[in-house]
């Protein structure tokens, strides 16, 4: 008789699902499943609800169906440049934690990890960790970060796992929900995970890299109950992020302060690059758009340009 169930852990060919009963039941998949007709190297993702059958005389079962995905979380694949590799799914929000210093600031990675919750309409929270390293300079930081993120719609919490600044903030912010997390080794996130709750233990195994080029094995994510109420989906060890499921487009409309104004552009399909009487383009001169977050475009749109083979013809 068929169960459903939710996947609360891969490891690649088995996936561990959690019943509506609460029982844990080891699985396997049959048949190919397909995202929009993307490549995949995971068709299944922490997070995904199934409809699975127990094998006679086994413990095991194997899923048969997929239920639809009101969302998920996906990147470029590190291995695979033309395969997508699915992070989670049916998520209530996302936070991404960061720090000013040990490790310094990647704010491009914040922009790119936006890029994967903003076109699927995740809210999203930027933690700011380890704020008990930081003196006034950093502290400065912290608060342009709040300038540029929160009036687009991404509230900037600044915690310490050590000291407890914002942590019961965060708790609040967690609570009953399904949350997808996610960071560069360094950002304490383990430790944070065990400020929240003691018994959480999140992933940090650093992933190494011999080639000098960037290229790391593949992890995989599991889910997390929180004592309080909801869960947390963990990958462990995400280094970069690309985008070859993307178009030049997609990118021009999920800066959403950028889309907000392109309105006011001459062309409705401006890139706002070199086009003329590009709003965006204004908006930046004005201020009122942040030059860290334009510059972030740019470097975002090159690789999806450069990925895709996109040409375009400019008649202007």
């Amino acid at each position: 008789m068929p169960k459903q169930g939710i996947v609360i852990k891969s490891t690649g060919k088995w996936y561990a699902v959690k019943l509506e009963d609460g029982e844990l039941v080891n699985c396997r998949i049959q048949g190919k499943f397909r995202l929009r007709d993307m490549k995949l190297t995971n068709p299944i993702a922490v997070g995904d609800h199934v409809m699975l059958e127990v094998e006679d005389g086994q413990e095991t079962a194997v899923i048969k169906e997929i239920l639809p995905r009101r969302n998920y979380i996906a990147r470029q694949s590190p291995r695979k440049k033309h395969f997508i590799h699915l992070l989670g799914a049916n998520v209530d929000q996302a936070i991404v934690i960061t720090t000013i210093k040990n490790p310094s600031l990647k704010l491009g990675f914040i922009d790119r990890f936006l890029m994967t919750t903003t076109p699927h309409d995740i809210p999203t929270t930027i933690v700011i960790n380890k704020s008990d390293l930081y003196e006034e300079e950093e502290r400065l930081v912290c608060a342009g970060l709040q300038r540029i993120y929160e009036p687009i719609g991404y509230p900037v919490l600044l915690v310490s796992a050590l000291t407890g600044e914002g942590v019961p903030e965060l708790r609040d912010l967690l609570k009953d929900k399904i949350t997808f997390v996610s960071g560069h080794s360094g950002v304490g996130k383990s430790t944070l995970a065990n400020a929240i709750q003691p018994d959480l233990d999140l992933s940090t195994q650093e992933i190494s890299d011999y080639s000098g080029k960037g290229q790391h094995t593949t992890t995989f994510a599991e889910m997390h109950d929180l004592a309080f109420g909801g869960g947390l989906i963990d990958t462990p060890g995400i280094k970069e992020l690309a985008f070859i499921n993307m178009e030049p487009q997609d990118v021009a409309h999920n800066f959403v302060e950028f889309f907000a104004v392109s309105k006011d552009c001459k062309f409705h399909d401006c890139l706002h690059i070199k086009e003329p009487k590009c709003a965006v383009k204004a908006a930046l001169e004005a201020g009122t758009i942040s030059e860290l977050r334009y510059q972030s475009y740019l470097s975002i749109m090159e690789g999806v340009m450069e990925q895709n083979s996109w040409e375009r013809e400019m008649d202007w």
